[in-house]
């Protein structure tokens, strides 16, 4: 199942959603070169993606297996939800982010919403490193970081309509499925995925899914705005300048 859009309407103007889609977009054409120098985007993943034996210590500096480039430690954890392994990679996370990213900054308000991204992404980072200590393969992506976005959004709308289309072999179809079957099916793919694969099989950082997802789950009660999501849930709608801080808070 593949989300291509959901049903549900949002107030506030996604200002930071959007500013997080144009962020990622910039530095992998600025950074990274747009994925067209396989020697830039190789020496970028090495610099700013997060590798768990150089965050962990068990590997010594300059180890051969190491990136040469060498990296920011424990400050990759942060750069490296900003970098991504090419254009399939990039499209698919800031299309995830677009869908469900508005609703949940909707709910939590501009600066909470920022908040809550940054620490699920880290939450995300932490997970896969502790789920392979010893690796020495960088990790960079978004989607720890919109797992969490997804997390939350599973607790907040589980009955929003999602449209998504169903791919069984050749067959598709459009199909309209509550937001709670969408994300579930996802969580127990990422779930199976590493069971299977392993915690990085093919080259997908499945426990950085998990831990941002869970992390989500755990967090939105902390970070939602209850005046935002009390006026969603009663299909109520507040004028602007009656939001407390014009919901940047």
């Amino acid at each position: 199942m593949f989300p291509l859009y959901d049903k549900n309407p949002t107030e506030l103007f996604p200002f930071v959603t959007l500013t997080l889609m144009f962020a990622c977009v910039a530095v992998w054409v600025l950074v990274q070169g747009g994925g067209f120098d396989e020697s830039l985007l190789s020496a970028s993943i090495c610099t700013f993606g997060a590798i768990p034996a150089e965050v962990t210590g068990t590997v010594a500096a300059g180890d051969p297996r190491v990136c040469e480039m060498g990296g920011y430690t424990w400050g990759a954890l942060l750069t490296s939800m900003f970098m991504h392994g090419g254009w399939i990679h990039l499209v698919g996370n800031m299309w995830f982010l677009w869908i469900f990213g508005n609703n949940v900054e909707d709910s939590m308000g501009h600066l909470r919403f920022l908040l809550f991204y940054v620490i699920c992404g880290l939450a995300a980072s932490a997970a896969h490193v502790f789920s392979a200590p010893g690796s020495t393969i960088p990790t960079v992506g978004a989607s720890g970081a919109i797992g969490g976005i997804m997390g939350a959004y599973f607790l907040l709308y589980p009955r929003a309509r999602v449209v998504t289309l169903l791919v069984i072999i050749i067959y598709l179809k459009l199909i309209n499925v509550p937001a709670w079957v969408m994300l579930g099916y996802w969580f127990l793919i990422q779930v199976l995925s590493s069971t299977v694969q392993g915690p990085a099989g093919g080259g997908v950082a499945f426990w950085a899914h998990i831990g941002g997802f869970l992390a989500g789950i755990l967090l939105v009660k902390v970070f939602e705005n209850e005046q935002l999501v009390s006026a969603k849930r009663r299909g109520v709608r507040i004028p602007r300048d009656q939001i407390r801080f014009g919901g940047w808070v």
